[in-house]
């Protein structure tokens, strides 16, 4: 099956070619219902690297643990990953305090504000998960990816409790 675009006046529209030669298949195509390409069976597990800090904001720690995975001896170099993690804990280490500033005093105004007062440190929260993000994706982009690696910033549940939280994970590719 050929996908043709005959010209940009049709460029929406996609035209759909069949070979003779192709014959349907008995067996449907998996469907993939996430962005993230299937993994093969024997793919190792992805590797977790938890937050270890003492103060939390959201699910968010203030920092990550930058001891070495021994999953990923031969993968990557402890100094590197050392260096991407110190990367990423300087960005919590930058914006946390002021999500937490802004934390206390929502939490003291809340009752007078019916809640909204909590929305700046709502805020606040999605932009450092998103300078997170974008620094994870500019170290695949650097690094991981031509390993065979990559990083992103994920949401799991904590072992000791039901409350979710922040974890840096590296997928194989």
């Amino acid at each position: 099956m050929s996908v043709l675009l005959p010209n940009m006046a049709d460029f929406d529209t996609i035209y759909e070619l069949e070979e003779e030669d192709e014959e349907e298949q008995d067996e449907p195509e998996p469907v993939v219902r996430s962005q993230e390409l299937p993994r093969p069976r024997d793919a190792p597990d992805p590797v977790a690297v938890r937050g270890a800090g003492h103060i939390t904001v959201f699910g968010l720690s203030n920092k990550f643990d930058t001891e070495f995975p021994s999953v990923l001896t031969g993968k990557v170099a402890p100094e590197e990953f050392k260096t991407s993690i110190s990367r990423v804990n300087a960005c919590l280490r930058k914006n946390l305090p002021v999500n937490v500033k802004w934390l206390l005093c929502g939490c003291l105004c809340c009752c007078c504000t019916l809640g909204c007062s909590l929305w700046p440190v709502v805020c606040l929260n999605k932009r450092t998960r998103r300078s997170i993000q974008k620094l994870l994706e500019w170290e695949n982009n650097r690094l991981y990816h031509k390993l065979g690696l990559h990083w992103k910033l994920s949401k799991r549940k904590c072992e000791t409790s039901n409350m979710m939280e922040y974890v840096s994970i590296a997928c194989y590719l």
